[in-house]
Formats: structure tokens, sequence, C-alpha cells
């Protein structure tokens, strides 16, 4: 049958009638909601370091309508490239000023401002995306899932490596019964990269001409500028950050979470080198232990940094490397087999020669839809698509939180019994403000 020929009026005619009915003009979907064909005006709060690079990912498809930075030398090369962006120091001041021309924030700055900066700026419809950890604290944490069920915004943490194509692969390979059933996981990072284990400071410095010092601690309690905290050394301190596990474990525990559905702990057991007052340990090792959920066995997850390694498997021969990546990685330890992977998830590997030569030529179905990146999962449901798979309410909520248990532990050097069903410690006090710190007057968690 020949095909029908069809005239380029009738193309025009038929075409133009379609694009009236799917290019929506954004006032008709209301608050917060921006159609398809619509580019998202973004803010970005914090536009150097990771910050930069989030702005870049969001860039390649929408506009960067305005930079907030409490440093300008930070955020320079942001003013350069995008020099029609307006520009902020304080946050506040951009969402009071020009919020109503902005659909959504890039939030890439110190853990200790993620929660007062994300709940305003959720608080006034905007949606959020967040570095990790989505906050520094159990309490902050909770806070912005509360904002993002409230106010109905689209949301995503910076976990870049649940949006791979690894993490999805682990999940199918575990399901599929390739390593049997899961007993163990181990994760380990050469970090920290920064100073832990140390005194606060007693130097006094003039505070750079580029930077608001004030606006910099934000919602944390003030102290003098020393240039051991900003602009990249705060990860360490326990008033800015979260040390190397708050870092580092939501992208390497990232595919357990969700493969095994770990959900909260029953008891989290820290060890670590000698506690300090102020500063994560230089070094640690934490174990999760997990009761029983649904079919799934008790286990647990056991966490290392400072280039703290697991032991060599039998599997790996003393002339191959171990581990394959010392930067950071996991071992999945089953009754019938172990994999490999690293940070991100990224090239797991069958431990058993011949089991990984097996899955190459046969690989296990795809049982779970593969994602066009973090930023691009973000963006969609910015736009009225599926809610992102990191969003904060129904994934990386929780899973910082489990994430927070850990480090609340290594910092009171102490075991802690959990309540696996509701995630409350339940065998000792913990000081209140560890779990939700007093804000400095002009700072606050908008989530009424």
């Amino acid at each position: 049958m020949g095909k029908k020929r069809i005239s380029r009026r009738t193309f025009v005619r038929d075409t133009t009638a379609a694009a009236a009915f799917t290019i929506v003009p954004r006032h008709v979907l209301g608050r917060g909601h921006v159609a398809p064909s619509d580019k998202l005006s973004i803010a970005a709060i914090g536009c150097g370091g990771k910050g930069r690079s989030d702005i870049e990912g969001v860039a390649a498809t929408e506009n960067i309508y305005a930079l907030c930075d409490v440093d300008s030398s930070m955020a320079l090369d942001a003013f350069q490239k995008y020099p029609k962006a307006k520009r902020f120091k304080d946050y506040r001041e951009m969402l009071d000023k020009e919020g109503k021309n902005i659909d959504a924030v890039t939030i890439s700055i110190p853990d200790h401002s993620h929660a007062a900066a994300g709940t305003l700026a959720m608080k006034a419809g905007k949606h959020a995306f967040i570095q990790k950890p989505l906050a520094r604290t159990l309490g902050e944490v909770r806070a912005l899932e509360q904002a993002a069920k409230k106010y109905k915004v689209a949301t995503q943490m910076g976990n870049q490596g649940h949006a791979r194509e690894g993490t999805r692969v682990i999940r199918e390979l575990v399901e599929a019964g390739a390593i049997g059933t899961v007993k163990e996981v181990r994760f380990w990072t050469n970090r920290p990269w920064w100073p832990q284990g140390i005194d606060r400071p007693l130097e006094e410095f003039y505070v750079p001409a580029t930077l608001d010092w004030n606006l910099w601690l934000g919602p944390a309690l003030e102290r003098p500028y020393n240039p051991a905290y900003a602009p990249f050394k705060w990860r360490g301190w326990w008033d800015f950050g979260t040390g190397t596990l708050g870092d580092m474990a939501c992208h390497i525990m990232d595919a357990a979470f969700w493969t095994l559905n770990l959900g909260f702990p029953a008891r989290v057991e820290p060890e670590s080198l000698p506690l300090f007052k102020e500063t994560a340990p230089a070094g640690s090792r934490i174990t999760w232990s997990f009761p029983a959920k649904g079919t799934r066995p008790e286990l647990k997850v056991v966490w290392s940094d400072n280039s703290l390694y697991p032991a060599r498997p039998a599997e790996v021969g003393d002339d191959a490397a171990w581990p394959p990546d010392t930067g950071g990685g996991q071992l999945w330890i089953g009754t019938d087999g172990r994999l490999v992977a690293g940070t991100y998830g990224d090239d797991p590997t069958l431990l058993d020669p011949a089991r990984q030569a097996d899955v190459v030529a046969h690989p296990p179905a795809q049982k779970y839809p593969r994602s066009q990146g973090v930023y691009a999962e973000w963006i969609a449901a910015c736009k009225g698509g599926p809610p992102a798979n990191s969003a904060f309410d129904t994934y990386s909520g929780p899973f910082t939180e489990m994430v927070m248990l850990g480090c609340l532990a290594v910092r009171m050097g102490r075991a802690l019994e959990v309540n696996p069903q509701t995630g409350q410690i339940t065998n000792v006090q913990v000081p209140a403000e560890y779990i939700q710190p007093a804000y400095r007057p002009g700072w606050s968690l908008a989530i009424v």
C-alpha cells in the first residue's frame, strides 16, 4: 500500500493546532507550576565549588535568573558566565525582592544553612534542589521533609549516584540472586581531605573583603572568622558540617539503602580515633544493625573512613589491587558471592570471575527505569512530571536521617539503640542542640 502524501499546508495547519493544546501558558497552571514548554527561572544559592557545577547542570536547559553567594570571589566565575543574572549576597533578600520571578532554587552551601534556606524557599513556593547531605542534624532534615510535603514543591537531593546506571544494576543483580542473600555491606572512603580531630583555633584574622562573614555564619552561633572554617574546611566542624560520614555516605551508602529498603536501624555502634568537642574525629568506623524487614533478613552495614579499608576478599589475588578504588567504594557480602562497586554505584562487579563473565553475557532484566540524570529528574518534576527519585519527603530525607544517626553516634561516642519503626533513640538522652540547634535571630525553619 502506497504512502499518502500530506500537503505542506495541511501539515502546518495540523501541527499548529497540536501546539495550541500542548504549549500551556504558565499562569494557567497556577503558582509553583511551569508548563513543559517554558524554561524555569532558577536562582542559585551558592555559586562556587559544587554550587558552580550545579548551576551548569541546570543551565543546560533552563534560565539562570539570579546568583546568590556570600563570597563574591567564589561567585566570580558564575557572575562572568551569566552577566544578566541578578546578583545577591543574602538569599533572604533575593527571595523577598525577586521571589515572584523565580521558579526554583539550587542550594549548594555549607550544611548548616541548608535547612534555613531550603524551608524558606519552599515556603515561598520555590522548587528546591539541595546538595547532600540534605541537612546537618536530624531535626533539620525532618523540617525539610515536612516543608516538601506541606508546600508541595518538586525537590531533589544532589546525590547523583542515585540517578546513575550502576545503582540500578546493583539492585537488579542483588534481586536476581547474583550473590545470594545479602548479609553485610561495607563502605569506605579515603576522606577527610580537610582537618578533623582538632580544637577551635585561637588566632585572629581579618575577614576577606569579598566575604560577608555574618551571612556565611547564617543560623550558626557567632564566632570570629578564621580560614580554618571558610571557604572549604568547614566540613569537619560540627557547627557547620557533618564530617566525612555526612559528606560521602549519601553517595556510597545510597545503593544499599535503596536496594535493601534499610529504613531505620535497631542499633548504631561507633568506633573512632580520639573525640574532640567541636570537630568530627580524624577517622571512624560505624556499624548499623538492621532488623529483618519484609522478606529481607537482618543484616549490618559498616562505614569506614580515613583510608580504613575492608580485608581483602578471598576472590581477590595478592597481586590484584585492593580495594579497586582507594578513593571510595562498597563491598556487598552475600551467602553466595560478593560484589564490589564504586562510590556512586559505578561499575558493579561480581568478584567471582566465572559469575561475572556469566552476568556480562546474560545480564539480569532491567526492572528499574533508567534516569536522564539528577538535574533532568528534578527539572521534569518542577514542570509537572513525576517526583524526582531523591525527593526530600519520599527518599533523601529518610536516607539522610539514617546517615545522621551515624553522625550522632560518633559525636557522642556512644552506641545508640534505635526504634526501627520511628527512628527515635531509646537508650541515651541526646543533647537538644544535636537534634535541633538554636538559630541566631534572623534565621529560622520556615515550615509554618
